[in-house]
């Protein structure tokens, strides 16, 4: 669905400003919605931007990592609490966890030793590791959070010492197929903009070299387009299960470490950004690579999205390539809310044993409902507010689904002629009436 003509206008114009006074040689920006583009955006003709053309997509290649990790998680091949060493021996910083390393909460420091990897020609896995020390290691785990791009060289290390299959072309295999993203590469493929810096002084261009970053590649390599951005960032929002299971990417999105203590505004989870927009969570990731910048921002339970890229490295007077794409993430959810969905009846009642559940109940004092949906479900909460949800697992046993109860057992407490009685929810029992013992 396209966005209304006054909201396209304000996304267009926020666009334009940022390429013009960002100083970038060509600007694009996609609003997604319901797992399809809803608008594109562009500014600037160094070269015409499209949807179609390839720009570098930097660490936003760190959140296609972190999936494939949790795809081997979820098969039962690792765990998140491992030792490094457990898949990368003989390394001095073997004894950080998995989950450490994908949420930025390792202690280990940003880069690893040589040149400025993100600008020469990377080395293999062997050699990167090589040239560890017990030293990069510059904080106690969990102590504080510092990103580490090294942290993602290394899982990638394990992905490839794990499944005997180079990064890239397990990522193809289990990721980009699957979710028909054609255009997502390792290596540029044309169209694609070539990246630059620009000149502090005179605005003229220099083009940046485009690296193999070899054992690095998993932190930083990809190159992407705004279409095919945009079907990931669909996937975040709503994941396919044959790729990932959709409880996999909620748990992925919930907070390793904080990464904003003053304001409590962003953290990290298991490879991707959290960032807090008023009462808004985004989950999301930044990218850059010398000549380039990209953002993705995605707001989860309305299933819309905002990637943006740019072929400059940085943009001026104070423009953000992330921050552009969550002002405009919230202007689309502000502008546009998702519809109100029509109440409908349910075509028939729920059958006896279920609708005997139904109604009010009593916990110290205080007075409960529970409902039933059409799909079975029992929702229960104090009047007025059933928000608490539970679904079937046997007889007389459901299982939380949301909230405080995610997780806990109700059972169903019967009479000798079958009658309920009362509800035991976590050892918490409730009754028909405010004085009635079970």
């Amino acid at each position: 669905m396209s966005l209304l003509p006054d909201t396209a206008r304000q996304v267009d114009s926020l666009v334009a400003r940022a390429q013009a006074e960002g100083r970038a040689p060509s600007f694009a920006l996609g609003v997604v919605r319901d797992g399809a583009l809803a608008h594109l955006a562009v500014a600037g003709e160094h070269p015409q931007p499209d949807a179609d053309r390839q720009y570098r997509l930097g660490s936003i290649s760190k959140t296609m990592t972190a999936v494939l990790v949790m795809q081997e998680r979820d098969a039962g091949r690792l765990s998140l609490d491992d030792p490094l060493e457990r898949h990368l021996p003989d390394t001095p910083v073997g004894t950080l966890t998995l989950r450490q390393l994908l949420g930025h909460a390792s202690g280990l420091q940003r880069e690893p030793d040589g040149r400025w990897w993100e600008r020469t020609e990377g080395v293999d896995l062997a050699t990167l590791v090589a040239g560890l020390t017990p030293d990069k290691i510059a904080f106690p785990p969990h102590h504080v959070y510092h990103y580490s791009n090294l942290a993602y060289g290394l899982l990638g290390g394990v992905l490839e010492r794990r499944t005997g299959t180079p990064w890239f072309e397990l990522l193809r295999e289990r990721v980009l197929e699957p979710l028909g993203m054609r255009r997502t590469t390792y290596h540029p493929t044309e169209p694609y903009a070539r990246g630059y810096v620009v000149h502090p002084w005179h605005e003229t261009l220099r083009e940046e070299p485009r690296t193999d970053t070899g054992a690095m590649a998993p932190a930083g390599q990809l190159w992407s387009s705004i279409e095919d951005l945009g079907r990931w960032a669909a996937f975040l929002a709503d994941p396919t299960p044959e790729v990932l299971a959709p409880e996999t990417l909620t748990e992925m999105c919930a907070p390793v470490v904080i990464s904003d203590l003053d304001s409590w505004s962003g953290g990290h989870g298991l490879g991707v950004e959290l960032y807090r927009v008023g009462d808004r969570v985004y989950v999301g990731h930044g990218g850059s690579m010398p000549g380039y910048i990209a953002g993705l921002a995605v707001h989860r339970p309305s299933r819309t999205a905002v990637v943006d890229f740019a072929n400059a490295y940085g943009l001026r007077k104070g423009h953000h390539i992330v921050g552009l794409a969550r002002q405009i993430l919230t202007l689309v959810l502000d502008a546009e809310p998702a519809p109100v969905q029509p109440w409908r009846p349910a075509d028939a009642p729920p059958p006896t044993e279920l609708a005997e559940l139904t109604g009010r109940w009593w916990w110290m004092g205080a007075e409960y409902e529970m409902r039933v949906d059409p799909a079975g479900d029992l929702w229960a909460g104090p009047v007025g507010q059933p928000v608490l949800r539970f679904t079937a697992e046997g007889p007389d046993r459901w299982r939380g689904r949301t909230g405080g109860q995610d997780g806990e057992i109700l059972t169903v407490l019967r009479d000798e002629t079958g009658h309920p009685v009362a509800l035991d929810i976590a050892t918490f029992v409730f009754t028909r009436t405010s004085d009635q013992e079970p």
